[in-house]
């Protein structure tokens, strides 16, 4: 387990939780307890810290299949999937996380408040390994200091602001500093294309156009396009496809459903066209690349 991971279960186990969302004093700290296998991931437009706290989680994202054990957390705004699935339920038989929302303003001024040259080394990557190491396992410490916090009335509307100041700066100083970073600044210059991108994953299997899209924010076809690909990396049909194959290997490999019917499931008329369309993005046909999967996780 990751070290200052059993603290952590422990201050999240003292509070009284309820199945799915709880609250806490704090409007941006939600503590989530879940006894199923398949979780609904935090419903909001702002970026959020996701950390696994009691069980392990795995999310198919278009980037991947990424699984979490406690202490670990991952920072969620454009790949993340809508649900996780749980891996293993802790010994209490549920499993536990915790969001930690920010905007990317919060960010911005903890950098433009970094003395010295720590803010481009962030930014270009080469923040010494050992400060990497110690920075990702004080988050763990600072949402700790969060949580007991929020136990504490007269402190919450300072105390509050500034621990969350702490945890986005270990954050920044951390293995995923200079990716987080980048993020946050190219959302600040697109926000409106992440809301589009948004909506692409809550309707990735309707069709629809980018002519809709680009109506809806009041672009040109060619000026939505080129924002939406500078943004996210991929135009919007493409990024559409890459959420449909995602979830249909998430449905052959979780839940044992064949091509056609994942095919089906997530969208495409012919499941043919989605066999070409999974081997050119996984470079391997389903049935392939589903069994060399479950052999790498059953290893």
């Amino acid at each position: 387990m990751v070290r200052g991971a059993q603290r952590l279960r422990r201050a999240v186990r003292s509070l009284p939780l309820a199945e799915g969302a709880n609250a806490t004093a704090f409007s941006f700290l939600t503590v989530y307890r879940f006894t199923t296998g398949t979780i609904q991931m935090p419903q909001t437009e702002s970026f959020y810290l996701y950390v696994v706290v009691d069980g392990s989680l795995r999310l198919f994202t278009p980037s991947g299949i990424l699984d979490y054990v406690p202490g670990q957390y991952s920072v969620s705004k454009i790949d993340t999937p809508n649900a996780g699935h749980v891996q293993a339920f802790s010994q209490e038989g549920d499993f536990l996380a915790l969001a930690i929302e920010f905007t990317p303003n919060d960010v911005i001024s903890v950098v433009l408040d970094l003395e010295g040259g720590l803010a481009q080394e962030i930014a270009d990557g080469t923040v010494d390994s050992g400060v990497m190491e110690r920075a990702d396992r004080a988050v763990l410490s600072s949402i700790c200091r969060l949580l007991s916090a929020a136990r504490e009335p007269p402190q919450l509307s300072f105390m509050g602001k500034q621990i969350l100041r702490e945890i986005l700066f270990y954050v920044l100083c951390g293995a995923s500093g200079s990716q987080f970073l980048r993020s946050v600044v190219n959302f600040q210059q697109a926000g409106e294309i992440y809301a589009a991108n948004s909506w692409i994953k809550e309707n990735f299997r309707s069709s629809f156009t980018v002519e809709e899209l680009a109506e809806r924010r009041n672009m040109s076809v060619s000026q939505f396009h080129q924002k939406f690909k500078n943004a996210v990396g991929m135009g919007p049909l493409q990024c559409q496809k890459r959420l449909r194959l995602t979830e249909g290997r998430r449905l052959m490999l979780d839940e044992g459903k064949n091509v056609t019917e994942a095919a089906l499931d997530v969208g495409y008329e012919s499941p043919s066209q989605f066999i070409r369309d999974y081997r050119k993005m996984f470079s391997r046909s389903p049935k392939e690349e589903i069994l060399s999967l479950r052999d790498q996780l059953e290893k």
